[in-house]
C-alpha cells in the first residue's frame, strides 16, 4: 500500500471517531438490549372444600351438590382446586372435619346440610383467613354466611301433578328431620295438590335420618300399605321412586332427576341445581367481593325446577306446571299466600296475605289436609 492511501484509510478512520464522539455527545448512543421482565408469578389457585352428609352417589341432596362442585371446575379451570369429603355425620365429627379442611389450605369452606351449623360455627371463631357457606342454616359470623334453595317450590309443582294422578286422593311424604325445611315441604307439596283436587289427604312417615335406604324403604312401603298410591320423599336416596315402582305405584324423584331409578313409577322430579350459587360464591372469593349474608334461592335464580314429567301427566296438568314456574320465575306467583289453614282448621296465614321469609323459616306446623303430628310437636 502506498503512503498516500495509507494516509487516506488513517484520515477515514479519525472521521468515523469523531463522527462516533459527535452522536455521543448529542445523547444519540446506541441502546443496549433490553433485559426481558421476568415472568409474572402465576397465582396460586383458591382451594374450595365440600362437607357432605351422604354419599357422593346418593343420587339425590349429595349428588346435586357435588354436581355443584363440578360445574365450578368448568367455570374457573386453574384458578381453583376443590376436595371433598362425603359421609360426615351432624355432630362434633364434623368439627373435626371442617377444621381438617381448613389445616390443609383451603380458604372456601361449604357445609352442605344443616346439621353443620354449630360445628362450622365453632370453627370460623377460631379461623378467621377461612371463608365458611352453611348450607340450609340461619346462623352467620363474619366469615360465614347461608345459602339455601327453595325446596319447596319444587314440592308444590310436584304436589301439583300428585293431585290430579293420585286415584285414592290419598298421598304419602316420607320425611327426613322434623325441621321447617321439611315440615314446609310437606305442606307445600299438599297445597300443590289440594290446589287441583281438594280432596287429598297426606299421610307422613318420619325416618329421622337423610340417607338410610333401610328406613326410606320401610317407610315407602308403611304409606303405601296405608293407602298412598303417590308418594315424595324430603329424604337423600332414590329407595322411594325405587318401593313405588316394586310396588306399582307413583313418586317423584327430589333433588336430582331420579327417572333411572323408577321409570315406571317416576311422575316428575323436583331438582336442586346448586352450580349458579356456588359460582357466584366462588366469584366472590377470587375477586374479594366475599361478604357475610344470606341467600334463599329458588326458580327465579335458576336453582329450583321441576323436569322428566312423566308422558301418561295430563296436558293440562303439563301446561298448569309449566305456568306455575313462569310465574315463580318472574315473581307473580305465590305459594304461600292467604288464606290458609293449620292442621286444626284455623287460620295461619290471612286473606291475600304473602307469607315472607321469616314466616317460612319458622314453620313448624301442618296444613289442613296433613294427617298425623309432628315429631316433638305439640
Amino acid at each position: 500500500m502506498t503512503d498516500i492511501s495509507k494516509r487516506t484509510v488513517v484520515k477515514m478512520v479519525a472521521l468515523t471517531a469523531v463522527a462516533a464522539a459527535a452522536l455521543v455527545g448529542c445523547g444519540k448512543k446506541e441502546e443496549a438490549p433490553k433485559a426481558e421482565a421476568p415472568a409474572a408469578a402465576k397465582a396460586e389457585p383458591l382451594k374450595i372444600a365440600f362437607a357432605y352428609v351422604g354419599p357422593v352417589g346418593d343420587g339425590g341432596w349429595t349428588f346435586a351438590h357435588d354436581n355443584g362442585r363440578k360445574a365450578l371446575e368448568k367455570e374457573f379451570g386453574d384458578k381453583i382446586v376443590t376436595s371433598f369429603v362425603e359421609k360426615v355425620p351432624e355432630s362434633a365429627d364434623a368439627e373435626r372435619v371442617i377444621r381438617d379442611m381448613a389445616g390443609q389450605g383451603n380458604k372456601l369452606i361449604f357445609g352442605t346440610t344443616f346439621g353443620y351449623m354449630e360445628p362450622m360455627l365453632k370453627a370460623a371463631a377460631d379461623l378467621k383467613d377461612v371463608k365458611f357457606e352453611h348450607a340450609t342454616g340461619y346462623k352467620t359470623a363474619e366469615n360465614m354466611r347461608t345459602y339455601d334453595s327453595r325446596t319447596y317450590q319444587g314440592a308444590y309443582m310436584a304436589g301439583v301433578v300428585a293431585g290430579k294422578m293420585t286415584k285414592s286422593n290419598t298421598i304419602g311424604v316420607v320425611g327426613s328431620i322434623p325441621i321447617p325445611e321439611v315440615i314446609r315441604n310437606i305442606n307445600s307439596f299438599t297445597m300443590g295438590a289440594q290446589s287441583v283436587n281438594p280432596k287429598i289427604k297426606t299421610k307422613v312417615v318420619w325416618v329421622n335420618d337423610w340417607f338410610n335406604p333401610p328406613k326410606e324403604t320401610e317407610a315407602a312401603t308403611a304409606l303405601i300399605n296405608g293407602g298412598a298410591d303417590v308418594l315424595m320423599q324430603n329424604t337423600d336416596s332414590p329407595a322411594v321412586l325405587q318401593t313405588a315402582e316394586k310396588m306399582g305405584k307413583r313418586a317423584f324423584g327430589w333433588d336430582s332427576d331420579m327417572t333411572a331409578y323408577g321409570p315406571k313409577a317416576h311422575l316428575g322430579s323436583a331438582v336442586i341445581n346448586w352450580g349458579p350459587y356456588y359460582i357466584k360464591a366462588t366469584r366472590d372469593a377470587l375477586e374479594g367481593k366475599w361478604a357475610t349474608g344470606q341467600s334463599w334461592w329458588g326458580v327465579k335464580e335458576g336453582a329450583i325446577d321441576f323436569v322428566s314429567v312423566a308422558a301418561d301427566v295430563p296436558e293440562d296438568t303439563k301446561k298448569k306446571v309449566e305456568e306455575i314456574k313462569a310465574g315463580l320465575k318472574a315473581g307473580t306467583f305465590e305459594i304461600w299466600k292467604g288464606p290458609i289453614m293449620g292442621q286444626d282448621g284455623k287460620e295461619v296465614l290471612a286473606k291475600d296475605a304473602v307469607a315472607d321469609d321469616k314466616f317460612l323459616g319458622g314453620i313448624n306446623f301442618y296444613v289442613k289436609g296433613v294427617e298425623g303430628k309432628i315429631p316433638g310437636g305439640k
